[in-house]
């Protein structure tokens, strides 16, 4: 639904982890390879960086397969809400920005 309204939705690919454990990587591999001219992988959470699956796939997933994987996430955080519907929304708002914003170019060479 938030891919229709932007401008370049069409441009995102967009893959759904169902199951956490035990860990799809045969599946998330074979997904991601569907897309050959894939410019970057990015796991979107609504939950902090701290909380919810992305620590533990960041650990023991994606070194595993080998793959870069930018993290789109809420800040870290004590606590898995705002408390106000207000900020809430605002960074619902920087969020989704995050996640369909267009990659950052890679630097030519090795640095």
């Amino acid at each position: 639904m938030e891919r229709a309204k932007r401008d370049n939705g069409e441009t995102f690919a967009i893959g759904r982890v169902e199951r956490l454990y035990p860990r799809p990587a045969d599946e998330i591999v074979a997904e991601i390879s569907k897309y050959p001219n894939l410019k970057a992988v990015r796991w979107v959470q609504d939950e902090p960086a701290n909380m919810g699956p992305w620590p533990h796939y960041q650990l023991n997933v994606w070194p595993g397969l080998d793959l870069t994987v930018e993290p789109v996430t809420r800040p870290e955080s004590a606590s898995p809400s705002v408390g106000t519907i207000k900020r809430h929304a605002e960074e619902q708002k920087s969020l989704l920005d995050a996640a369909f914003a267009v990659p950052a170019a890679k630097p030519a060479g090795d640095y």
